[in-house]
């Protein structure tokens, strides 16, 4: 087979409605959108529009609340830290948010740097952050490093 031999089956393609060409063609003169109003007009988009009743949207209460002054940690994985110190990104004896910043490993610190127990790390690493969860403490600990907890914000 070559590619000019390429053909879609038999009646899975239909040449689209030619609207509006004359009364021959079954759908002259209005094109199928019946008589005045709104939507035989062009540029009309009711989505969501319920003819003057107050619409579902509007009906249902509203629900939750942001809190305008939450903090937002970046968040660290413990595999990523790891990865960085065998690359040589990272030094192990010493890591704080801005080496974290300077190494690439975060973007920003945002309100501080939150630390998670997601991936193993096996090297010996002094860690400052503003948080850190309790697997990430516990692992950490477990490969003969520490954690400290900085000047944790209250919540």
């Amino acid at each position: 087979m070559k590619l000019n031999d390429l053909r879609d089956n038999p009646g899975a393609t239909h040449k689209p409605k030619r609207v509006g060409r004359g009364p021959g063609s079954g759908l002259g003169k209005m094109g199928g959108r019946g008589i005045k109003g709104q939507k035989s007009r062009s540029g009309v988009a009711i989505n969501g529009y319920e003819g003057g009743q107050m619409p579902l949207y509007q009906r249902l209460p509203k629900r939750g609340f942001n809190k305008p002054n939450r903090k937002s940690f970046a968040v660290v994985n413990l595999g990523k830290v790891q990865e960085f110190i065998d690359a040589g990104k990272l030094d192990a004896a010493a890591i704080n948010e801005d080496s974290l910043v300077a190494s690439g490993l975060v973007r920003r610190k945002l309100d501080g740097v939150r630390l998670l127990g997601k991936g193993e790390l096996t090297a010996k690493a002094t860690i400052t952050v503003t948080g850190a969860s309790k697997g990430a403490v516990e692992a950490v600990e477990k490969a003969g490093g520490t954690v400290t907890v900085a000047a944790a914000a209250a919540e």
